[in-house]
């Protein structure tokens, strides 16, 4: 079953290898959301931290499992902590991913990143990514968090 997935990470940095990702999630079946224009991002940045916080929260609408995708600043970022919060407050399934191993535009590898400490504190699990595993992560995350009865 097609689960729709929120998507958490470094705009700036890690576009790129976030789109290698983007596109698998069609091939595996998802339905992705939080991803935004940078221009959306752009402008809502300058409406003030309420207004990013409203952008969030309206992603996260309709979701039930929540991807952090980590890159080598993504602990660092500021909104990080609150999309992981509120997708923790919304019963998402939660877990990383760390995208360093993906090759940016110029077709170099980064430096592993932290993994975000409100992450580490809800005890998600983590992976590297690999090719074809995403939809497996993602319905683990979804049992997780909604266990049958």
């Amino acid at each position: 079953m097609a689960r729709r997935v929120f998507f958490s990470f470094h705009y700036a940095r890690d576009i790129w290898r976030v789109n290698v990702i983007r596109n698998n999630v069609a091939i595996e079946g998802i339905a992705a959301a939080g991803f935004h224009d940078a221009s959306l991002w752009d402008e809502t940045k300058r409406r003030g931290d309420d207004a990013v916080r409203r952008l969030i929260d309206t992603g996260l609408e309709g979701t039930s499992v929540t991807v952090v995708l980590i890159g080598a600043q993504t602990a660092q970022r500021q909104y990080v902590s609150y999309e992981i919060a509120r997708s923790i407050s919304r019963g998402n399934g939660l877990f990383g991913i760390f995208i360093h191993n993906i090759k940016d535009r110029s077709g170099r590898y980064d430096a592993p990143g932290d993994v975000p400490d409100a992450l580490r504190k809800a005890g998600a699990p983590v992976y590297t990514w690999e090719y074809g595993k995403l939809g497996q992560w993602v319905e683990a995350a979804y049992n997780a968090a909604h266990p049958q009865v």
